[in-house]
């Protein structure tokens, strides 16, 4: 590749030049065009009255009251889905007495040797005009911090 003013790329000769596939880009048209159509027909045999889909010379289709249920039951199925999710997060959520919600493997506590860390290590750290690096705060300081107890 030769780069050149403004910003052109060329190819050499010898250069091979990747071979893209287009599939997804068929596969993406059939699905909007499909979805399109199955629309257009769910809303044909919702909506027009039953002698003209007779005479299409269609002779058997769904009962009319599926036009409603259907979606009624994919909204309630979606709800259902959402609050099962957030059940089961709750449900895996360790309780506040639970140790793990304090420390675990994951924890990360600043290491700092500054002299000013012995009264407050996380001050230490911190260089002028900069934001202190993250990390986990212990949980003394946490409640010395919200109630001034010791």
């Amino acid at each position: 590749l030769q780069v050149t003013w403004p910003y052109t790329l060329r190819t050499m000769a010898t250069d091979k030049i990747p071979y893209r596939s287009r599939a997804p880009e068929f596969h993406g048209f059939v699905a909007w065009t499909s979805t399109a159509l199955l629309f257009v027909l769910y809303l044909l045999w919702a909506l027009l009255p039953d002698d003209y889909i007779v005479w299409l010379g269609i002779r058997w289709y769904p009962n009319r009251e599926w036009a409603i249920l259907f979606p009624a039951w994919t909204v309630t199925l979606v709800l259902f889905t959402y609050f099962a999710y957030s059940m089961l997060a709750v449900a895996r959520t360790p309780s506040f007495s639970d140790m793990c919600s304090i420390r675990d493997r994951h924890s990360k506590f600043q290491q700092s040797n500054l002299s000013l860390s012995r009264h407050d290590p996380f001050i230490a750290a911190t260089k002028p005009d900069a934001p202190p690096e993250t990390y986990d705060m212990p949980i003394g300081m946490i409640n010395r911090i919200l109630y001034g107890a010791p």
